[in-house]
């Protein structure tokens, strides 16, 4: 068990009433019913810890060195994270983490875990437990990047954190649970990714390149701001976040500016402003337009996991069109354009 940081991992100072870290290496203080797993479960913690709005990619690399230091000696790895950003983190550790054969389940709460009415406790009991569960052929029966959160096992890059006061913090709205927790854990095993090679060992993609950019398109926006934005200094991709299934205005003012940045060699993907649903270039005019000047399609692909699935290829190929290939591809599972 890693703890970066979060609200899962604080408790109430009796004399001060503020909030503490809690001692990761003492959790079964805080959770007494770890004990009765039986499992061998070791802690290490960030120091210091972090709040999830300060993560950055070379938390990311330090995350995945302490997941290889340790990938030998355990079954699966549960990280406790703050929930702000927690599905950009599963994103980026999807795609740096490359043959993962063993579970890394990310979870966190809306409650600290020292409070009375606290969501940690049952997060963190039943990641462990679907961290450390395997089928009849000795195999973990989730080797993925997830997100467990109020009784759901997600796919981690395919989450958005979408509610900031309810316990289902969580949505996976264009791919179904890979498990749901009641009274029995029921894995949903046709939907999980398993390695065609269980041997082979863990790779870290640790090379980065963050020169990446978001454009919101909104009514009336405007040639300055677009080009503001497409002109930060460095930039080599942008993540386009367009209306319903990929349209945007059809201005010749902003055709011809999503056309001189791609010409220059700036890598443009469009995904949708929409909670779910996919980007259809050839349904509208408007994105065939987008289609036409070489903007790709980000299909149903959430902006967090393409953000960071940018972050990986940019780090990995120079070549734009290399890249343009190797968006369009289910790497992780992140998408479903196949």
């Amino acid at each position: 068990m890693i703890y970066t940081g979060g609200t899962i991992g604080m408790k109430q100072d009796e004399k001060t009433m503020a909030l503490v870290p809690v001692d990761i290496s003492q959790i079964e203080v805080e959770v007494p019913e770890l004990k009765k797993f039986g499992y061998k479960i070791d802690t290490c913690s960030f120091d210091p810890v972090i709040d999830s709005s300060d993560i950055t990619p070379d938390f990311w690399v330090k995350l995945c060195h302490i997941i290889k230091a340790n990938y030998s000696r355990y079954d699966g790895f549960v990280v406790l994270h703050g929930t702000d950003t927690m599905s950009y983190t599963a994103s980026a550790l999807s795609f740096m983490l490359e043959d993962l054969s063993k579970p890394v389940v990310l979870t966190g709460s809306q409650l600290p875990v020292g409070m009375l009415r606290t969501d940690g406790k049952e997060n963190i009991i039943s990641s462990i437990e679907i961290a450390a569960a395997r089928d009849a052929q000795g195999h973990p029966m989730v080797p993925e990047v997830c997100i467990y959160f109020e009784s759901q096992l997600y796919r981690g890059n395919r989450t958005t954190k979408y509610n900031a006061e309810n316990f289902r913090a969580f949505r996976s709205a264009n791919y179904p649970v890979l498990a749901d927790v009641g009274i029995h854990i029921k894995y949903n095993r046709h939907l999980v990714r398993y390695p065609q090679d269980w041997s082979k060992p863990l790779k870290i993609r640790e090379k980065l390149d963050t020169n990446v950019a978001v454009l919101k398109i909104f009514p009336g926006i405007t040639r300055q701001a677009v080009e503001a934005v497409m002109e930060t200094k460095g930039c080599r991709a942008v993540v386009l976040e367009t209306f319903g299934s990929g349209n945007a205005p059809t201005s010749d003012w902003f055709l011809s500016t999503m056309k001189k940045y791609v010409d220059r060699g700036m890598v443009i993907v469009n995904v949708t402003q929409c909670q779910a649903g996919k980007v259809d270039m050839g349904a509208y005019a408007t994105g065939v337009g987008l289609r036409s000047i070489g903007v790709i399609s980000g299909f149903d692909g959430t902006t967090e996991a393409t953000l960071c699935k940018l972050f990986m290829l940019l780090g990995r190929y120079s070549s734009p069109e290399k890249i343009k290939k190797e968006m369009q591809k289910a790497l992780r599972g992140e998408i479903s354009c196949i």
